[in-house]
């Protein structure tokens, strides 16, 4: 089968990272996708907010040179978590796992001029850092027990 998702917009809050009991990184954090049309000469937009997590290297990287408001292409798989919560409740949602991302824009102070180490950790993002199944992370079931969603 083929999952493959592509999502360009501006991350909704700054990563969130934390490492599992294996020390494997994790960050978690939101993209907002907005589409622009035109429906009977009216201007609308469209956007989606969609939670998306990085792995690894990867999740470390986006932790330092990411924030709300950031700018980035990302390219992973959609997965499907499931989780009882606090109540006994079942609860669910879909989840882009980050593959490999591309910084979009410029650094903090606005401009396009990349400094030496922002430029070294976008070009590495292009390798394939996220595992491809958790069994690959070496992830323990205990690890995501304390996931509060």
């Amino acid at each position: 089968m083929f999952n493959k998702v592509m999502l360009l917009g501006n991350l909704t809050k700054d990563v969130e990272l934390r490492y599992t009991q294996g020390g494997t990184a994790i960050g978690n954090s939101a993209i907002a996708v907005t589409r622009k049309m035109t429906i009977n000469n009216e201007k609308r937009e469209e956007t989606c907010f969609i939670d998306i997590a990085f792995y690894g290297k990867t999740a470390e990287i986006a932790n330092q040179y990411l924030k709300k408001g950031s700018k980035l292409l990302v390219e992973g798989r959609l997965r499907f978590e499931q989780w009882t919560d606090n109540n006994g409740q079942n609860r669910s949602k879909h989840v882009v796992a980050v593959e490999t991302i591309e910084m979009l824009g410029g650094n903090e102070n606005g401009s396009n001029n990349n400094n030496s180490s922002y430029s070294r950790a976008a070009n590495q993002t292009h390798q394939n850092l996220a595992p491809k199944t958790l069994d690959e992370a070496n992830l323990e079931a205990n690890d995501y027990k304390d996931i509060p969603f």
